[in-house]
């Protein structure tokens, strides 16, 4: 398995409209929009921070895995994800390794991006994502 970088860092919050003014007049960072990803019952923004972004992710329903982790833990980081080059061979080989997966199979997420989560059980408690987009 081939990691390439730091892709972006997952922050769960309440609202991003809200949560957006910090990143954007305190941190001076550049808004690139909001998608709404329905399967995930969530709607994400993204910054970008040099060579990777901060992603903030709000909520589309109350049983959205996002509204679940803000009652849980409350607001704050929620997942790392790495790029990496081929996430089906990645998602075959961290399976022999013995780590567990969330997804077997890459999904499509935010920017149609494909996408996989580790169980972070697996990961010392850490939500790792994987992602795989067209543009490497």
């Amino acid at each position: 398995m081939k990691v390439i970088k730091v892709d972006h860092i997952g922050i769960a919050v309440k609202s991003i409209d809200e949560t957006r003014k910090l990143y954007e007049e305190v941190l001076g960072l550049k808004y690139e929009g909001s998608e709404t990803v329905e399967e995930q019952k969530v709607t994400t923004a993204f910054f970008p921070v040099g060579d990777s972004e901060v992603e903030l992710l709000e909520s589309t329903a109350p049983d959205g895995p996002i509204a679940k982790f803000i009652e849980k833990r409350g607001e704050g980081i929620q997942h790392i994800a790495f790029r990496v080059e081929n996430i089906e061979e990645a998602l075959e080989e961290l399976k022999q390794k013995g780590i567990r997966l969330i997804d077997e199979k890459p999904r499509i997420g935010a920017g149609g991006a494909k996408i996989a989560f580790l169980h972070p059980k697996s990961t010392f408690g850490v939500l790792v994502e994987l992602c795989e987009r067209s543009d490497d």
